[in-house]
């Protein structure tokens, strides 16, 4: 018997998408991501200079941050302040290794951009959120330094997208919200490129062991999210020809 979906959709079908650039005023690169019920606010901002061991070497850097805020879930979780979770040092880590991806440092610069994820409302896949939001953050922030003349060409080299995926059972399942990614017998997190080439992946097997044709198609179903969630990020970035030079 197979799994029946809470709302319905489709084993391959993703919650509903959406991006809204410009969301806050400060940050040069914002933009509030929604995947279903779970929404996460990117930022990105700019600062000059790079950690020391960059330091002389003309190139950039780029950091991440990532917070759940204490109502984004129920019950309210405490507020991380002097240290963070594992799970917090993690995701933050997994944001920026899939970001840089996409980023040319010498082009960039000895400058850092740090992009912040801050989970507003959870309800699973918030570090895919976190990673496909920000690269739109980080696609207008830097539109926005070439038309400052702060940059003289784009860093960016290409797009960064990630989905979940897992088992219920048995079966593979697209995008999954929180009553199945409990339920998940295997979870996995994918992050690609617009080659589709893997940049990371996550899978634990909650429970047992899963095979390689099981795996073959939890990828097959993330590479189908992925190529619209790189469709859905092109229309939310303006300029998109002359932003993304090795697209």
């Amino acid at each position: 018997m197979l799994w029946q979906r809470p709302d319905g959709r489709q084993p391959n079908e993703l919650r509903p998408i959406s991006f809204h650039p410009g969301f806050t005023r400060v940050a040069p690169g914002s933009v509030l991501t929604k995947f279903g019920d779970t929404q996460v606010l990117c930022t990105v901002s700019v600062s000059e200079g790079v950690p020391k061991f960059l330091a002389g070497s003309g190139k950039g850097w780029l950091t991440s941050e990532y917070r759940m805020l204490p109502s984004a879930t129920q019950p309210r979780q405490p507020r991380e302040l002097l240290k963070l979770s594992g799970r917090t040092q993690e995701i933050q880590r997994l944001i920026g290794r899939s970001l840089r991806a996409a980023i040319d440092f010498q082009a960039l610069g000895e400058r850092t951009l740090t992009v912040d994820a801050d989970v507003l409302q959870a309800d699973a896949g918030t570090r895919t959120a976190a990673i496909t939001g920000g690269f739109v953050a980080l696609a207008h922030a830097v539109n926005q330094l070439l038309h400052q003349g702060v940059l003289e060409r784009s860093p960016l080299t290409g797009q960064i997208a990630a989905i979940s995926v897992g088992l219920l059972q048995g079966e593979p399942y697209l995008d999954l919200n929180y009553i199945e990614d409990v339920a998940a017998t295997v979870d996995f997190n994918v992050v690609m490129n617009h080659d589709l080439g893997i940049i990371e992946t996550q899978g634990t097997a909650e429970e047992g062991s899963y095979s390689r044709t099981q795996l073959n198609q939890l990828l097959d179903f993330a590479e189908t999210g992925i190529q619209q969630l790189l469709m859905a990020q092109k229309e939310a970035i303006s300029e998109w020809d002359q932003l993304v030079v090795g697209k």
